[in-house]
């Protein structure tokens, strides 16, 4: 099998590309920007091999194509893991925010996805696993921009999976909640006994992608009790907006977090919910 990880330097990206590389013959694509790291993480792993690229540049996605094609032939499988976090509100930080967080969050991954779909195509079975975000259900103040390109990837991911059926490309979504990252080390909920239960760790993001890529899942929340948070929002509407509007979960300047898999310098990402 052949996979490619993008945002593979750090958190989910890096797990899910050492849980990838314990199946059988698994060849592990690593792509993201921070060279180095790609190229200890495939020492690592052993059957691995790295493309350093930002995913926002325009000749990415047809470079990365033509090297997957020229050095393995096929592709069984890529993970859209990059993301960046797009916090803050949309009157402090207006369109160039929205803009910026869709740029990495929806149209970096779509156009991935459209360079390397022939190849999919050609390899099936094959499989798309797009790494979303429980904000991606549903919004709270503070996250509009990065909620926005998560709601529009899931929409996307949604009418993809029944396009590419009879193609033989199975397409899953991935939704996770709170994770822990190089940026967002999450630990005012993994403090509280209350809030603990909602934060989960890139492992087990890293067991449900390959769990809906090998075994078809269309979809897969992490951990799974997120689920019931969008039925909720549909059901009980004013009572979501009174329990998100107090603040609790509404993120500050001070937990602006880098790309993942790319240095705190770089603007804020995690895949957290804000994934």
């Amino acid at each position: 099998m052949i996979a490619l990880v993008t945002g593979a330097s750090s958190g989910i990206g890096a797990a899910t590309a050492r849980r990838l590389a314990r199946e059988p013959d698994c060849h592990v694509i690593l792509l993201a920007r921070r060279r180095e790291r790609l190229e200890a993480l495939a020492r690592e792993l052993g059957r691995a091999s790295v493309i350093a690229a930002d995913l926002t540049d325009p000749d990415t996605p047809a470079r990365v194509a033509e090297q997957v094609e020229r050095e393995h032939g096929r592709l069984d499988l890529l993970v859209n893991n990059a993301g960046v976090g797009g916090r803050g509100s949309f009157g402090s930080s207006g369109w160039a925010m929205v803009r910026r967080t869709m740029e990495v969050n929806f149209d970096a991954p779509v156009r991935l996805t459209e360079a390397l779909l022939p190849l999919l195509r050609r390899s099936a079975p094959s499989a798309i696993v797009n790494v979303a975000s429980v904000a991606g259900r549903v919004s709270r103040p503070g996250s509009g921009a990065y909620s926005a390109s998560k709601y529009a990837l899931v929409g996307w991911t949604e009418a993809l999976q029944i396009e590419e059926r009879r193609h033989g490309v199975y397409v899953a979504l991935v939704l996770p909640g709170f994770v822990p990252t190089e940026g967002l080390p999450q630990r005012e909920l993994l403090a509280n006994p209350m809030t603990r239960w909602m934060v989960s760790k890139p492992e087990k993001v890293a067991d449900a992608i390959v769990d809906a890529a090998l075994r078809h899942r269309p979809e897969r929340y992490v951990p799974r009790p997120y689920g019931i948070i969008p039925v909720l929002r549909m059901l009980f509407p004013g009572l979501y907006r009174r329990a998100v509007g107090g603040g609790r979960f509404t993120p500050t300047a001070a937990h602006q977090q880098p790309r993942r898999g790319e240095p705190p310098a770089d603007p804020p990402e995690a895949n957290s919910p804000e994934r």
